[in-house]
């Protein structure tokens, strides 16, 4: 290793008489920088509770294209962006440069961290690389926010051998490896809210409640809506035995103004269903008790089951704790299972394919379907040795260039069905028509993020009588982070293997506009502190800087090839 790579790994180089940011001041790019570039700004100033870190290492993501488009309307966004502009870059990797006088015992110069970007204090959210300035710049301030923050330090230290790039790619991993680890209640909410809503004395089936309205475990509100007499007398026979008050609805079009933890529906009254729905409380579960299908299909807030993590179940039995337990919600991939990865070619969706393929007990068969010929080609070149040694099943089409061929492969599971659906394209029409090809206790995991209020058809009817579920999510916790650290630096799964372009700060610009534009098949990297670089992908190494290029792993970035970059790229 090179004495200026030794330097700089130190932390305790000196530091310039100024900063370098990416200044956001309000929606659209003409808004990103000045006259298209960063600025220099003064070196911030850390008090005694706050370290001054180098930002080492940056990846780009679809987020901050979202804060580019909406500027203060996005919801992470609480402040006048003209006056105070946002710094984005949250996927970062940096180094402890300056220590506060009360944090000296903790902290030196040298040490290295990734970070949760979900910082949290008292509730309130304090994003880094939106209401904290991020990683898009060469210095930033880490604070008690940080430090101390609802879920205690958001800072994860990185053990000194791991790489810049395959650090900071740690977070956008943590939020697939999370997408394969949601959890779901398998019967009414302790301590919630229930409504209940029927048909009223035409529907005569013996509906009970075997399970959630115990001694141990029950709501502490019971809503009733037109239920039958008969099971409307024994449920408030059962609540008032535990203790649940009961509050009568007559109209379910003038419900109570509190959102609601559980909403079971006696019978398949699409109308009512798509009434109630949106009364459902983070985190709520809608379940369906009829031995009829639905006449239609539902629109159902698609945005909803991503961000406040709903989700649908259903029975044909005549018991409603039955919708909840007889089939749990999964979220993990059936082991020998087939998956199909729909979107499956841009930076995220290879990491969703990868760990498919290199996970213990994973799918058998691994499908993938993408618009971008040469990201498809990309992504199939990438694993298909792998896929093929493990004796797997993996194809990677284009729907729209080989419409037949892709008609041949799908048909067969219009009948028996895909175990695992992952949708990675915010396409409401996409992902009605792939809700198609679920099979019996099929999952559809849905990771690209559409807007609250995104209405999707849907056949409900499937989540009663083939035990569907739709679940989404593309966030991660601390502990997310921290795991997929560990499996990233215990070799289990390679975060290097996502990076397809790499560039200096200057770049920022054009590597966002790259990722808008769908340009590169894997992830964009910002190294803030090299040389003028501009955004160049890996391939492209072997003409600018071949001794980079001999130093990849198997055209893929690897710790030879950014130890090789820095020693060239530093000043």
């Amino acid at each position: 290793m090179s004495d200026k790579i030794q330097n700089y790994r130190s932390g305790q180089t000196p530091l310039p008489d100024h900063n370098v940011i990416w200044p956001l001041y309000g929606a659209g790019f003409d808004n990103l920088g000045q006259e298209g570039k960063p600025i220099e700004t003064a070196i911030p100033a850390y008090g005694p509770d706050e370290l001054l870190v180098r930002h080492d290492a940056c990846g780009l993501c679809f987020s901050d294209i979202k804060v580019i488009k909406l500027g203060e309307e996005h919801p992470r966004i609480y402040r006048k962006m003209q006056e105070n502009p946002v710094v984005l870059g949250h996927e970062v990797s940096m180094t402890v440069v300056g220590v506060g006088e009360h944090l000296s015992d903790q902290y030196k110069p040298g040490d290295r961290f990734i970070i949760q970007a979900d910082i949290y204090v008292d509730g309130v959210g304090y994003a880094y690389g939106y209401e904290i300035q991020g990683g898009l710049s060469h210095y930033g301030l880490i604070d008690r926010r940080v430090l101390e923050g609802d879920e205690g330090n958001y800072l994860l230290p990185i053990k000194p051998t791991t790489g810049y790039a395959e650090s900071a790619l740690t977070e956008p991993w943590a939020c697939v490896i999370a997408a394969y680890g949601l959890e779901y209640r398998t019967g009414l909410k302790a301590g919630g809210t229930t409504w209940i809503i029927g048909t009223g004395d035409s529907d005569t089936r013996p509906y009970t409640i075997s399970g959630g309205m115990s001694a141990s475990s029950h709501p502490v509100r019971l809503l009733l809506t037109n239920v039958p007499s008969g099971f409307a007398k024994q449920l408030k026979q059962q609540a008032q035995q535990v203790g649940v008050e009961v509050v009568d609805v007559p109209d379910v079009s003038q419900p109570p103004a509190e959102l609601v933890d559980d909403i079971v529906l006696l019978g398949a009254d699409a109308d009512l269903l798509e009434k109630a729905s949106p009364r459902l409380a983070n985190g709520g579960i809608f379940a369906i008790v009829t031995d009829k299908p639905f006449s239609r299909r539902i629109q159902v807030d698609m945005g909803r089951i991503h961000y406040n993590r709903w989700v649908y179940v259903g029975t044909s039995s005549t018991d409603i704790a039955k919708a909840y337990s007889d089939v749990p919600v999964r979220s993990g991939l059936k082991a020998g299972g087939s998956a199909w990865f729909v979107g499956a070619a841009g930076p995220m969706g290879r990491m969703h394919v990868q760990r498919a393929i290199q996970i213990a007990d994973g799918p058998k068969t691994i499908i993938c379907t993408d618009v971008s010929d040469h990201r498809l080609e990309d992504l199939k070149n990438s694993f298909l040795a792998e896929a093929e040694a493990k004796g797997l099943n993996y194809i990677c089409i284009n729907p729209i260039k080989d419409p037949q061929a892709y008609a041949e492969l799908m048909n067969p599971y219009l009948e028996n069905g895909f175990d695992d659906i992952v949708v990675l394209a915010p396409v409401p029409a996409l992902i009605t028509d792939s809700a198609r090809y679920l099979g019996r206790e099929g999952v559809m995991n849905v990771f690209a993020g559409v807007a609250r209020g995104t209405m999707v058809e849907m056949e409900l009817s499937d989540t009663v009588f083939k035990q569907t579920r739709w679940i989404g999510q593309s966030g991660s916790t601390i502990q997310d982070l921290r795991t997929m650290l560990e499996q990233e630096e215990a070799g289990i799964l390679s975060t290097n293997r996502a990076v397809a372009a790499i560039g200096s700060l200057n770049a920022t610009r054009d590597g966002l506009k790259a990722l808008q534009d769908a340009v590169y098949p894997g992830k964009v990297v910002i190294f803030p502190h090299i040389k003028d670089f501009p955004l160049t992908a890996l391939s492209e190494l072997k003409d600018k800087l071949p001794s980079v290029y001999e130093k990849l792993d198997h055209g893929q970035w690897s710790a030879e090839a950014e130890a090789e970059f820095l020693r060239l790229m530093l000043p």
